[in-house]
């Protein structure tokens, strides 16, 4: 018997973001616990009941700061999930792990930045690094390799090589998740349309990537409130049931450079994530209502299509024409606009996203929302759930 020990264990109960902006004009400890704050005031939980938290290896806020500045008190569990935006559906799996075992009853999980007005990723990695990543950066930036950019565009160079796909076939990514933002008031480019046409005329960043196929810099933090299922369903709020939940790296991974692999037009480790993940939920493609797909820059969006099965390999450029991604689509995604075209806190707006589509609170609500994926980084060793009605 194939025991699934997290299936249906644990419940988001709460919600809690602050605005997204390109200056905060505030701290990132600050911005934790706005957003901490408010995702406890979603789930109509008080502060002392707060018993777990768990955040990002790269969050600068230490979790007993965050307790102090929030009102939470003894802490039983914390722990930090490592690898950028992969870390974004691993710390919901540490909590879901943590409540389901009794470590904790109630654990929040948050991130915050000023990714914009301090620190910003595009300025690469040439810094000063603490880190072993530096024994293999240290063949390719030499090279120029020094940012995300630089390296997803490798992966979508061979990508787009080998499958035929093109750059007008990437636009259709961003001007699906675009419409979306439109009627999205937190969105960065709410109420500004994006065509075909403009994507195309947009300047190089790192080709065959254009300025709107990379995500936003933003300013903002995140929070998810997560307690057993038993628990969920005798709540007020409404929660959304956590079906499945997995990370996983690929054999022999670097962090977003494993270019030495026999082919680098897919992702082994999303490959295994989805694995994992429908066999906890016992779900499979068709059960998916919808989708918010990590959405750093726009083919990472068609290269999960395929790791998930909505597509086969090197079919996820005509999957995303029609409008396949839109509302009324075969697969709405990333309809809050996406880390493209709301904001980038790290994939955790994205979560947030994918409990409103359960509870069918989207600005952009898809007919079909009993079962929503949602996904964390990718390049790097990465993380995915199934959210599902309580």
């Amino acid at each position: 018997m194939n025991v699934q020990p997290l299936q249906d264990a644990a419940a988001i109960v709460g919600i809690g973001q602050t605005e997204f902006s390109k200056n905060s004009g505030r701290s990132e400890l600050q911005l934790a616990a706005e957003a901490v704050r408010a995702a406890l005031a979603d789930a109509g939980i008080e502060p002392k009941e707060v018993d777990g938290l768990t955040t990002f290896t790269m969050d600068t806020n230490d979790e007993i700061e965050v307790a102090r500045s929030v009102g939470i008190g003894d802490l039983t569990f914390f722990a930090r999930t490592p690898y950028g935006g992969g870390a974004a559906i691993g710390v919901i799996l540490h909590a879901a792990m943590a409540v389901a075992s009794g470590v904790a009853n109630c654990v929040v999980v948050y991130r915050a930045f000023n990714e914009r007005s301090g620190r910003r990723y595009s300025t690469g990695v040439s810094e000063p690094l603490v880190t072993a990543d530096a024994i293999h950066w240290s063949w390719y930036m030499p090279f120029g390799l020094l940012t995300p950019a630089s390296w997803v565009a490798m992966y979508s160079q061979r990508y787009m090589h080998e499958y035929g796909c093109t750059g007008r076939d990437l636009a259709q990514v961003a001007v699906s998740t675009r419409k979306h933002a439109v009627h999205n008031p937190n969105a960065f480019f709410y109420g500004r349309a994006l065509t075909v046409e403009e994507h195309q005329a947009s300047r190089w960043i790192a080709e065959p990537l254009r300025l709107f196929d990379c995500c936003q810099e933003s300013d903002g933090g995140c929070a998810q409130v997560i307690v057993p299922a038993r628990r969920a369903r005798a709540m007020k709020a409404k929660g959304a049931l956590i079906r499945g939940v997995a990370q996983a790296a690929g054999r022999d991974q670097e962090n977003m450079t494993s270019f030495y692999r026999p082919s680098i037009s897919y992702l082994p480790e999303m490959d295994l994530v989805a694995k994992q993940t429908y066999a906890m939920a016992g779900l499979a493609p068709p059960d998916i209502g919808a989708a918010i797909l990590y959405d750093a820059f726009t083919p990472v969006v068609l290269w999960q299509l395929e790791s998930w099965g909505f597509c086969s390999r090197g079919e996820a450029k005509d999957f995303v024409r029609d409008g396949n991604l839109e509302l009324g689509g075969a697969l709405p995604c990333n309809t809050h606009g996406g880390q493209l075209s709301e904001a980038y806190i790290h994939g955790m707006n994205g979560v947030n996203e994918g409990v409103r589509l359960i509870r069918g609170t989207s600005v952009n609500q898809p007919k079909k929302n009993e079962h929503v994926l949602v996904t964390a980084g990718v390049g790097v060793p990465t993380s995915g759930m199934i959210l599902g009605q309580l």
